[in-house]
């Protein structure tokens, strides 16, 4: 017997996934014919903090079947919001529920809310980045040009060991001053673009660059002026320029959190010559901060001294990052194609709000993704139900859910769990924000990939014991061929492919620092940049990878597979396991599917081949 609901599938819900304002939904559920309502059962919607809204459901005879009966009603979205809806009906005096059970089958009497995500009517994404490959690059790390840069302020230690372990360990006030620069800069991400470019990259994200005094740069000095050791303002214009003759765009880190204490605007240390808050409540940027004991108490990000929060919606402070003149406007106009935002999550609503009008207004295919840990559909942040991808604040996220379901599968985890999580995230959000979702399994904030999947658990571990640790040979050769097949998942699956700088050479380190080593240039593991390199080349030469939609279609005990449907169809089978797999009777798994060719791998016989740790794709029709 069928279920009795079930989201995923159009017999039940007439669109899948979210639905744009004003569209209209049709909703059905199936009953027992032994069922027999008191009255017409009902559709619940309710918004968080209004009240419910019920819809009868009708008898509707064209889908009837022989031991159920279904009823049906639609639903033209009114607002643009997060939905949450079940069923209910009353039989023989008893109410009865219809709740989510295992992500989106209807359960009687028990379960979770369904989610109908409801974006605004005229929400679109940037193009530019749709079907493209990103790259993340931690600027001190990744290549020093050994040009001379001037102005360089005062504390920093220059190292001339390139590779070396970055410092870590505190003073004797228990304080690290991340304060060690390798000399990372723009001429040396330049001069790399003829790599990045045969790597298959279309988009360069990089980590902050705005003048900083720590090596991470997430405690801004002066938003208007790159940091000295990276390159002039006028150098990072002509880094975007260069790129884009190699067909890629340059994204920028937007920290609007938080500054530096060490900066102009808190100027705590007196490096500067004009006061900042911490040495006049007269300085123009005083209003910025929350003071609870001038000077020296006062809000910081996560209570670091070094980090004074702002108050973003001060009306100076909004007007001088999102302002015609402002920080935002300024770094686009050098060429910028949009902002990554840190803790977007830290961000108010208002605003977020102001800062999309900012990136919009300057040119509307500037995209703005967010940092988001969470499904960031559904996410609450300090009691506040967050509207990110409504149409309104963000066009993308970082697809965290993804990551830890790829790492997840690949270690052995229960395809369903990678299925469910993929599939979750797919209904929830909007399909314009899926397309450039940014798919990453290693980031500057996580240990690398290879260190996750062929070392051990460091969750529990000093950082002195993550210094110096680095993959026995084995261990190695266990994380490369798992990155293998993640990475495989990672480039198929809807979304834009992030690789984090130096994965694609089998650069390891655990959790920061060593997370963000130098690019291991002369010693790269030059087999596995080819594989990433094919990668990008099969990704590209299938235009469904850019919009296509998703479902699973195939899993055993080692390979999954699933589909990518549009107006061209692609299957991909990855294999997780040491072991060549075969999958026969291909043309019955994929009975759904017509005239099936291999694009990669090998389809011979019936018979379609996995080799260990790799991935197989055919293209096929969609005939339902």
């Amino acid at each position: 017997m069928k279920p009795i609901y079930d989201s995923w599938d159009l017999n039940y819900k007439s669109i899948f996934g979210a639905v744009k304002q004003g569209e209209t939904c049709r909703f059905s559920i199936r009953l027992p014919k032994d069922v027999v309502p008191d009255f017409p059962p009902v559709l619940v919607l309710f918004r968080t903090g209004f009240k419910e809204r019920f819809l009868h459901m009708n008898p509707d005879e064209e889908q009837n079947e022989d031991d159920c009966i279904v009823y049906s009603t639609e639903y033209k979205a009114r607002y643009s919001d997060v939905h949450y809806y079940y069923f209910s009906y009353t039989a023989g005096g008893i109410r009865h529920y219809i709740k989510k059970i295992n992500c989106h089958e209807g359960n009687l009497d028990h379960g979770d809310l369904f989610q109908l995500t409801v974006h605004a009517a005229d929400y679109k994404t940037p193009d530019f980045l749709k079907g493209g490959v990103m790259y993340q690059i931690f600027p001190d790390r990744f290549c020093k040009s050994g040009k001379v840069h001037e102005d360089i302020p005062y504390g920093r230690v220059l190292r001339e060991d390139w590779g070396g372990t970055p410092y870590y360990k505190p003073d004797e006030n228990g304080h690290v001053w991340n304060n060690d620069y390798f000399g990372g800069d723009f001429a040396g991400i330049q001069s790399k673009l003829p790599y990045l470019k045969d790597l298959g990259v279309t988009c360069i994200y990089l980590n902050p660059i705005f003048e900083s005094h720590e090596n991470h740069r997430y405690n801004t000095a002066n938003y208007m002026k790159a940091d000295p050791l990276l390159g002039t303002n006028e150098e990072f214009a002509e880094l975007c320029a260069e790129a884009k003759k190699y067909g890629m765009t340059v994204i920028l880190d937007g920290v609007f959190s938080h500054t530096g204490a060490d900066s102009i605007y808190f100027n705590k240390f007196n490096r500067y010559d004009t006061p900042g808050a911490y040495n006049s409540k007269e300085s123009p940027y005083y209003k910025w901060y929350s003071f609870f004991d001038y000077p020296n108490g006062y809000e910081a990000w996560w209570g670091i001294d070094t980090l004074p929060n702002v108050w973003e919606n001060n009306p100076n402070y909004t007007e001088y990052i999102c302002g015609e003149q402002g920080v935002l406007n300024y770094w686009l106009s050098l060429g910028a194609a949009g902002y990554r935002l840190d803790v977007a999550d830290e961000l108010p609503d208002q605003f977020l709000d102001n800062l999309r009008k900012s990136v919009k207004g300057f040119d509307d295919d500037k995209i703005v993704i967010g940092e988001v840990w969470e499904d960031a559909s559904n996410k609450e942040a300090y009691g506040v139900k967050r509207r990110y991808l409504l149409g309104d604040q963000l066009d993308s996220v970082m697809n965290y859910p993804f990551r830890e379901a790829i790492i997840g599968y690949v270690k052995g985890g229960d395809p369903k769990w990678l299925e469910n999580s993929v599939m979750t995230i797919m209904e929830n959000y909007p399909k314009q924000t899926i397309e450039v979702l940014m798919n990453f399994v290693s980031t500057h904030d996580i240990e690398r990939a290879i260190n996750r999947l062929g070392g051990e658990n460091c969750d529990d571990k000093s950082k002195d014991w993550m210094a110096e640790r680095y993959l026995t040979d084995e261990e190695y050769t266990k994380g490369k061929n798992l990155l293998k097949a993640a990475m495989a998942l990672q480039f198929f699956l809807p979304g834009v492919p992030s690789i984090y700088y130096g994965d694609e050479a089998g650069l390891q380190g655990y959790k920061d620092p060593f997370n963000r080593r130098c690019y291991p240039w002369g010693s790269e593991d030059k087999e596995l940049i080819e594989y990433v390199s094919q990668l990008s080349r099969v990704r590209k030469s299938l235009s469904v990878m850019k919009d296509g939609l998703i479902y699973f279609v195939y899993s055993d005990e080692n390979v999954i597979g699933f589909a990518r449907t549009g107006e061209t169809d692609a299957v991909v089978f990855v294999n997780r396991s040491g072991n060549a797999a075969e999958i026969g009777n291909i043309s019955k798994v994929l009975s759904r599917f017509t005239n099936i060719k291999p694009v990669c791998g090998e389809l011979s016989d019936d018979t379609l081949k996995v080799e260990p740790f790799g991935y197989t794709i055919v293209s096929a029709k969609f005939i339902g």
